[in-house]
């Protein structure tokens, strides 16, 4: 049985008619057309399908669109800075070879964000823990550490 309801993602109002038990990762794939969000593992333990729902991140394969109503939903799409300018996450994880296949990249670069908004100096430690949800099969995560760290000392 479908309802109806309204997401805000990045800015942006979206009507949605869906069934109430629909994720919020379906939904922003499907309905609003926004496929930065992968879909890993379905059960929490990946985060590339991580997004922010009021600045805090969030694994959207296991949260219910519906439970969005009424706050705001950051994806992958959201972050550039300024007309499409890479957001400086995006550009350090290019150009400290942080991103191999790209797969892990969104939920990484959305956490790291997270963490980075509530602390602009974190240690090495501290981003390792930022980052303790999300797995990388490809690049043994110094170079996406390093890339979180030239962020933070930019910024």
């Amino acid at each position: 049985m479908s309802e109806t309801y309204e997401l805000e993602v990045n800015g942006v109002s979206y009507p949605i008619s869906a069934a109430m038990d629909r994720s919020l990762l379906s939904i922003l794939r499907t309905e609003v057309g926004l496929t930065g969000t992968k879909e890993g593992c379905d059960d929490c333990e990946c985060g590339a399908c991580m997004v922010l729902i009021d600045d805090q991140p969030v694994n959207s394969c296991s949260y219910l669109a519906a439970q969005a109503q009424g706050r705001r939903v950051t994806t992958i799409e959201g972050i550039l800075d300024g007309e499409n300018q890479l957001h400086p996450l995006q550009r350090n994880l290019l150009d400290e070879g942080g991103v191999q296949c790209g797969f892990c990249t969104p939920g990484m670069i959305m956490s790291a964000q997270a963490l980075l908004a509530r602390n602009t100096s974190p240690t090495q430690e501290e981003i390792r823990i930022g980052l303790s949800g999300n797995l990388c099969r490809c690049t043994g995560y110094q170079r996406i550490l390093a890339a979180v760290e030239k962020t933070a000392t930019e910024a």
